[in-house]
């Protein structure tokens, strides 16, 4: 049972009631609109990793199911389970890093530097030499970046969901953006 109750509609701003008018009611969004002021850019940072990366989807869900295997969040990793499958990755690699075994020869060079990389990341404040350069190898600037914004998303979007008990209530498909296009983007209040 979720640690806090939704919010009252009637008690957020018209904008925001407006805006969380084009999402289904997920209720990780109820929980986070609480924070009335934060929720829109919060689910917008979403929308941009989704859109905006030059990290390649199947890279970006290799990121997001490592920061919820180490960051112990059922409702991230139920979420994301069908889109990393249609992104690519197949059962056996997300079966090993549900398992946290980022030092798995059952995962390509690639895989395990993403997925060591993220579990670093998560884990400790710093990451060692060894695992950057790792990483360093098969990612460029941009996407090492890319890399470090996505995992620290997800792991605030799991300590969300950890700390308040979200319950999973439906699980959105590859196909199924939490935000769509018609959502008002960035500035559209002031058009």
């Amino acid at each position: 049972m979720p640690r806090l109750a939704n919010p009252d509609p009637d008690t957020l701003p018209a904008d925001v009631r407006e805006f969380l008018s084009f999402l289904p009611p997920d209720p990780l969004v109820k929980m986070l609109s609480h924070a009335a002021g934060t929720v829109r850019p919060f689910i917008e940072l979403a929308k941009a990793q989704f859109t905006s990366l030059e990290l390649p989807a199947r890279s970006r869900e290799l990121v997001i199911l490592t920061v919820a295997a180490y960051a112990d969040c059922a409702f991230v990793a139920a979420q994301h389970e069908p889109m990393a499958q249609a992104a690519g990755i197949d059962e056996a690699t997300r079966r090993l890093i549900a398992d946290r075994e980022p030092e798995s020869p059952g995962l390509s060079p690639y895989d395990r530097a993403v997925v060591r990389l993220t579990a670093e990341v998560v884990r400790h404040p710093r990451v060692s030499d060894e695992i950057f350069g790792e990483a360093r190898r098969f990612l460029s600037a941009r996407e090492l970046v890319e890399v470090l914004q996505v995992a620290g998303y997800y792991w605030s979007f799991s300590r969300v969901c950890t700390v308040l008990d979200v319950e999973i209530t439906k699980v959105y498909g590859a196909g199924e953006p939490l935000l769509s296009d018609d959502a008002p983007g960035p500035g559209a209040d002031a058009q």
